[in-house]
């Protein structure tokens, strides 16, 4: 007699395998911190690298993103990191993404000047509208002379003539030399001295190519949020500093307080800026 399998002989086995590969991939933080000691840097190499301080990045190697100041710095440092250890930039932002609920929606561009018609100041006198007048002044002074020293000139030849005879054609009267008139003034000097003094004005233009940007005035709130596409340029006015965050530095020209801030930014890097009033060099 043959004896059949109990039924539990009979259940399906229960398939205990699963897919682990999520689990076993370390976090951002973790990928960075390992990519780091393999390189053989400390946070100190890290820091000097990439300008990222050393608190943001012993706190992003802990997978604490709260001192970046938001998704869009986290995402920024992530990068700048990334790319220091030579990590793909690309794939740890997208597990960032997964693991903070996704990229949000880009923030509407703040109006230009906004803090300027919130709380509007008196503005300094227009140097340039002086100079020009200057200049107008100066050449009519010299015309108005000019003009008045050939009429008497003409007076005296007529005189002259009147009072002894003729002897052949009289010689021309010796025209007055003109006065030099003033230089106008450099361009450079005049863009200086429209800026207003009391406040910073900068200027961004990405005129070779695209980057995103960011920028807040002196009290954190964000002027503006976004891509700044090739040949287009914005300009940001505040009354004690502006703070810019440039997604790629390299195709961005700045200017501050009228003048052309030259500095040799790399392709690709991440740059945070501040500029003060009076001062166009880095804050």
């Amino acid at each position: 007699m043959s004896i059949g399998n109990s039924p539990e002989d009979e259940r399906p086995t229960e398939d205990v395998s699963h897919d682990v590969s999520e689990e076993a991939r370390p976090s951002v933080g973790r990928a960075l911190q390992q990519a780091r000691v393999a390189a053989g840097l400390t946070v100190d190499d890290i820091s000097g690298a990439t300008r990222v301080r050393v608190a943001i990045v012993q706190s992003i190697e802990a997978d604490d993103f709260t001192p970046c100041g938001g998704d869009v710095y986290a995402r920024g440092h992530i990068r700048t990191l990334a790319k220091a250890v030579r990590l793909d930039p690309a794939e740890l932002v997208a597990q960032y993404d997964a693991e903070h609920g996704g990229r949000p929606a880009a923030t509407p561009a703040a109006p230009l000047f906004e803090a300027e018609r919130i709380r509007p100041e008196r503005r300094g006198p227009n140097w340039t509208a002086a100079m020009v007048a200057a200049i107008v002044v100066v050449i009519g002074f010299v015309g108005f002379t000019l003009v008045k020293g050939g009429d008497e000139g003409g007076s005296e030849a007529s005189v002259a003539e009147g009072a002894r005879p003729t002897a052949g054609k009289s010689a021309p009267a010796t025209a007055q030399p003109k006065k030099p008139t003033d230089p106008k003034p450099d361009p450079t000097d005049s863009a200086i001295a429209a800026a207003p003094r009391d406040k910073v004005t900068v200027k961004v233009s990405a005129p070779e190519g695209r980057s995103w940007i960011s920028a807040k005035d002196h009290s954190g709130r964000l002027l503006f949020d976004g891509l700044l596409e090739r040949g287009d340029s914005k300009t940001f006015q505040d009354n004690e500093k502006v703070d810019l965050v440039l997604g790629d530095a390299g195709a961005i020209e700045l200017y501050v307080n009228g003048k052309k801030i030259e500095d040799d930014f790399r392709p690709g890097a991440v740059e945070r800026l501040t500029y003060t009033k009076g001062d166009p060099q880095v804050g």
